[in-house]
């Protein structure tokens, strides 16, 4: 660690994650986008990394029913997928932590276009869990088509037979939850950073996964998104860069959300 900021709850550490990680105390949820694959060239430092020790890491910190929400993709190599997002998965698992929720990022464009496959849109936004998870705030902004019927239906069991739905007769509210894949636009603004997380998905799964006053942990800060949503959403945050031009950058879009938090609310 060659540097450590505090702004408002935020403790920002200059440092290689790996150096820092081992010096810290539990943390109630992890939420941050690695640099897989080597898709980015992320400063003049950088040599790619191993993300499997890290996912270890990481389970260590997290707190009984604490979440790591952690988004990755697969590079293409010879015109096929690499698979890395499957082996963080499968480690997170034997790690002793939950897959809770493979939950998908659906982009408005794609980035890469292939002519002898299908064209590649998503991404994954992988929920891992150390036990039960202790939070869901399920966010409810799905319009229901049929809002203000009654429920009605049945359910295929396991032998076959069906049996009515759960809730029958309820009457279906206008709004219901979120289905786990999300739509989110990818035209991020220029924040200085190759590949910045979107500011929805850090602020929906901060929203999702904790509570106010909970601490969350991104060890690939960047250009601090999450650490924006955790200032917006009133979250303690621990953020971890090892590029000191990105962390200048975090520093300041973080200090500006703790001086205007509702520059950086999203939409309703």
């Amino acid at each position: 660690m060659s540097r450590i900021e505090v702004i408002g709850d935020a403790t920002l550490y200059l440092g290689d994650c790996r150096d820092v990680l081992p010096t810290l105390g539990k943390v109630d949820a992890v939420i941050t986008s690695p640099p897989y694959d080597n898709l980015r060239d992320y400063g003049k430092t950088f040599e790619g990394l191993d993300c499997l020790p890290i996912i270890e890491m990481l389970a260590a910190l997290l707190t009984e029913g604490g979440v790591l929400m952690w988004n990755v993709a697969d590079a293409t190599v010879n015109g096929s997928e690499t698979g890395t997002s499957f082996r963080h998965a499968l480690h997170a698992m034997s790690c002793g932590l939950n897959l809770h929720d493979t939950m998908i990022y659906t982009k408005q464009k794609v980035s890469f276009p292939e002519s002898n496959r299908y064209f590649s849109g998503f991404e994954y936004m992988f929920i891992f869990s150390r036990g039960r998870p202790k939070t869901f705030n399920p966010i409810k902004d799905r319009r229901n088509k049929w809002s203000g019927t009654v429920m009605h239906g049945t359910d295929r069991q396991k032998d076959g037979s069906t049996a009515q739905i759960h809730g029958k007769g309820k009457v279906i509210e206008p709004n219901g939850m979120r289905f786990n894949y999300w739509p989110m636009s990818n035209n991020q603004p220029d924040t200085g950073h190759p590949a910045p997380m979107p500011f929805q998905m850090a602020y929906d799964h901060t929203n999702s996964w904790n509570n106010a006053g909970e601490l969350i942990l991104d060890p690939f800060l960047g250009s601090g998104t999450t650490g924006i949503a955790a200032a917006s959403l009133g979250r303690s945050f621990i953020g971890i860069e090892r590029e000191p031009a990105y962390f200048d950058i975090a520093c300041r879009r973080i200090e500006e959300a703790y001086r205007q938090p509702r520059m950086f609310a999203p939409e309703p």
